[in-house]
């Protein structure tokens, strides 16, 4: 069909109009799928012929533009609608991952730096099947009260008696929690706090903050062109927020955390990576939570002294499974803004504090955005999620200039203005965030914070600047002083198999690393020896010589486990016997047993090349192993 048989018909919604290009023979399933990818609405529609949505045109793979009546021009306007609809074209994702190379982020000059901002629109309805973490069931059934003993002083009753002096403290007490030095209340807590009372949270609705129109108006054309109070979001003044879903941030010993800055200790160079564990209950908040770590997982990245770009990780699903297998989660993320100052005395600078700034806005925007893809399960409100317990470390000099942890996570208010891309970095105030200005594109609502003026009275200032620490609920990282493992401790760190994604010297992973890691750990019992997150993944991922993935779940369950027999009947598998083999192998072959082999070289290909005998890979003949497989020639 000629280019001039083309037709354009306009497609209008509450986010404005846009034009798609199509034929008269085309089907309207087809015009569907075109109008859900000129659309920025995630969510199922249908569309219509009249303003007032009447006359709607029914998706159908059988019938056809021209059948219909549609002409070069016509106007068709769609409208959201709930549950499942017949108009439903091709799938979109809702999630963006700022992790892929599309969304890299950067840490330069101690910041992130990112040409794009991810909007992400993780929130899903709730789902009936979706339950709420472990943690959270166990602490509903706590009533979280602080209990108090008698005070000789002022109680007047008998031991079995109970007055204002001696009765239970609710768990959000200002003074109980001011005493221990407990600068937000759980968000257990909070839930309490906002149910009791005479209405018992009858007129509290658990939702997160809405910063785009509301769709589906009839009282006026779509933005620019008009809006109403109806479907307008209202100004947002910033509160600190009182409650932290996360209480603390707990790293099972120092070597997780010592092993993780072994890269920046070798090279100097900043380092990424995501905090792997277990939420539990926090012994010392009032039904407080604590997510403990258990590893650290390095992503794909390039970095230097001042910058870091995450690259896209194509094992990013698979590590989340492995992690499921062992019993642990994505907890939160962990980086550094490390600079030596005194190489002698392994003093770093002190580059983070009140005078300059705790995150800058470009990681708040970051830790926003991967709250929102990890939200926290809430029954109590209306979609099943409200806010997140994903958690944001930092590993920077503290005022003593030693190397110590900070732990933050952003506030509600932050993950909506990041979801609903209100917010992005300034360019040379790295504590200053900005609120965008509306938009043809894009309504975006006034947001204020108060701050007192030199007299001392507080002001409501526009967020344009806006500094990020209103934005900022301070989670306290620390190690126990009993160390806790659910994986292996060695006592010298030459002894771990190395960790992922590390394009150094002495710290890739490959076959030989694999052969030379098991032959040091001869002595260990074999639990031990596979007890190492970072070997399981590596063993995972293992596909082109000897796929391993679908053999390892009895494994994983004995270490998870720690069960050494079942460890052992593992090994006695025959996925791992020719494993063992291989690597007997490849440490009995040498250049002179090989030179005597009859080689294959196809034509064009000189007597310079060599065949790898496990994975045929052609090699030059001055590679001493395979490129492809590490195996010895």
């Amino acid at each position: 069909m000629s280019k001039s048989s083309k037709i354009v018909l306009r497609i209008q919604s509450a986010e404005g109009t846009k034009r798609i290009e199509t034929e008269p023979s085309a089907t309207i399933k087809a015009v569907y799928e075109l109008a859900r990818a000129a659309s920025v609405n995630d969510h199922d529609f249908a569309l219509y012929r009249e303003r007032n949505y009447t006359k709607e045109i029914v998706s159908s793979a059988t019938q056809e533009v021209k059948d219909i009546g549609l002409k070069h021009g016509d106007i068709l306007y769609l409208r959201p609608v709930e549950g499942p609809s017949t108009s439903k074209g091709t799938e979109r994702s809702a999630s963006v991952n700022s992790l892929a190379s599309s969304h890299s982020s950067s840490l330069s000059n101690a910041t992130f730096s990112r040409e794009a901002t991810p909007s992400t629109s993780s929130k899903t309805p709730a789902s009936t099947e979706m339950s709420e973490d472990s943690v959270d069931v166990e602490l509903y059934k706590q009533d979280g009260r602080i209990k108090r003993n008698r005070d000789e002083k002022y109680c007047r009753h008998n031991s079995n008696g109970c007055c204002v002096h001696c009765s239970p403290l609710e768990p959000w007490d200002e003074n109980y929690l001011k005493e221990q030095k407990i600068k937000h209340y759980s968000f257990h807590s909070f839930l309490k706090k906002q149910t009791s009372g005479m209405t018992r949270g009858k007129f509290v609705a658990f939702e997160d903050l809405n910063c785009k129109i509301k769709s589906g108006c009839r009282d006026h054309p779509p933005w620019p062109k008009g809006i109403c109070s109806k479907c307008q979001p209202s100004a947002i003044t910033l509160n600190r927020q009182p409650y932290r879903h996360v209480d603390n941030v707990m790293f099972e010993n120092t070597g997780i955390v010592e092993r993780f800055l072994n890269y920046w200790r070798t090279t100097g160079h900043q380092r990424i990576g995501f905090l792997f564990g277990m939420y539990e209950i926090h012994p010392d908040v009032p039904l407080g939570i604590r997510a403990r770590v258990a590893a650290i997982y390095e992503p794909p990245q390039e970095s230097n002294r001042d910058s870091i770009r995450l690259l896209e990780d194509v094992h990013d699903a698979e590590v989340d499974e492995l992690a499921r297998a062992l019993g642990l989660q994505r907890v939160g993320w962990i980086f550094t803004d490390l600079l030596s100052e005194n190489l002698a005395s392994g003093t770093v600078k002190h580059v983070r504090n009140i005078k300059t700034h705790f995150l800058t806005a470009q990681e708040c925007i970051l830790a926003g955005h991967l709250q929102n893809k990890y939200p926290n399960r809430c029954k109590s409100s209306s979609n099943g999620y409200f806010g997140s317990k994903f958690v944001t470390v930092c590993v920077t000099g503290d005022d003593k200039k030693q190397v110590h942890m900070e732990g933050y996570a952003v506030s509600a208010q932050c993950m909506a203005l990041v979801r609903d891309s209100c917010l992005i970095p300034t360019k040379d105030a790295p504590e200053l965030g900005y609120i965008r200005e509306s938009s043809d594109k894009q309504y975006v609502p006034d947001v204020y914070y108060k701050e007192k003026d030199v007299y001392g009275n507080e002001v409501q200032r526009l967020g344009r600047p806006l500094p990020v620490e209103y934005l900022l609920v301070d989670v306290p990282a620390s190690t126990p002083l009993v160390p806790l493992y659910t994986f292996h401790e060695r006592k010298d760190a030459k002894q771990y198999f190395p960790v992922e994604n590390r394009m150094i010297d002495g710290h890739i992973q490959d076959f030989s690393t694999l052969a030379d890691y098991l032959d040091k750990s001869r002595s260990l019992p074999f639990l031990d020896v596979v007890s190492d997150f970072h070997l399981l993944l590596y063993l995972y991922h293992m596909e082109d010589m000897l796929p391993m993935k679908s053999q390892l779940g009895p494994l994983l369950e004995a270490v998870r486990a720690k069960d050494k027999m079942k460890a052992n009947e593992w090994k006695s598998r025959e996925v791992w016997k020719t494993l063992e083999e291989l690597i007997a192998a490849s440490s009995n072959r040498d250049d002179s047993r090989m030179s005597n082999d009859v080689e294959f070289v196809p034509s064009g290909e000189t007597d310079q090349n060599w065949i790898c005998a496990f994975c045929t890979f052609i090699n030059n003949r001055n590679m001493p192993t395979c490129e492809m497989c590490s195996l010895p020639r």
